[in-house]
C-alpha cells in the first residue's frame, strides 16, 4: 500500500461533508480511496483481502447508505472488471454479495479529522477474517492470473 484516504464517493451531492453523507439522503458511501502498486500486490490480492475481512453480504444502508459494500473507480477499468469476477466466484460458492460495483464521478476526501480515524484514536476496526472466503477466492486469484 502506498497511500490511503477516507472519503465518499457514489452518490449525487457534490463535495458532500460528513454530516450530509450520515443523513443518508446523498447516495454517498463511507470509501477508502488506495493507491497501491500493481507491481507489489495484484488487484486480486487486494480484492480478496477486501472480501475477506468485511461483511460483504450485509447491506446496512438499504442499496444507498453510507455503510454498504462497495468497489468503485473513476473509470470502467481492469480493477473493476476484476472486482465483478471475484463476486461472481463468490456466489458461485454459494454467497450472495450486495456489494456495489461501478464507475463513480468523483472522489470527495474527508475531513482531516477522518483520516487515519482508528489510528490516530488507538482503536482496532471490527474486522473479520474469513478462511473459508480466502480459499475461494484465492483459487479465483490463482486461475485469473495463471499462478
Amino acid at each position: 500500500m502506498i497511500a490511503t484516504r477516507v472519503g465518499f464517493a457514489g452518490g449525487h451531492l457534490p463535495d458532500p461533508i460528513y454530516k450530509q453523507v450520515c443523513a443518508e439522503d446523498t447516495g454517498h458511501a463511507e470509501v477508502v480511496a488506495v493507491l497501491y502498486d500493481t507491481r507489489v500486490i495484484s488487484t486480486e490480492t487486494l480484492l480478496t483481502e477486501f472480501f475477506t475481512l468485511h461483511n460483504f453480504e450485509l447491506n446496512r444502508g438499504r442499496g444507498t447508505g453510507q455503510y454498504r459494500s462497495a468497489v468503485f473507480s473513476l473509470a470502467d477499468d481492469a480493477q473493476l472488471a476484476a472486482a465483478r469476477q471475484l463476486i461472481e466466484t463468490l456466489k458461485s460458492a454459494g454467497y450472495a454479495p450486495t456489494t456495489d460495483v461501478g464507475v463513480v464521478a468523483a472522489f470527495y476526501p474527508a475531513d482531516a479529522r477522518h483520516q487515519q480515524y482508528c489510528t490516530s484514536r488507538g482503536l482496532t476496526p471490527d474486522r473479520r477474517d474469513d478462511r473459508k472466503i480466502r480459499e475461494v477466492l484465492g483459487g479465483a486469484t490463482k486461475r485469473s492470473t495463471g499462478c
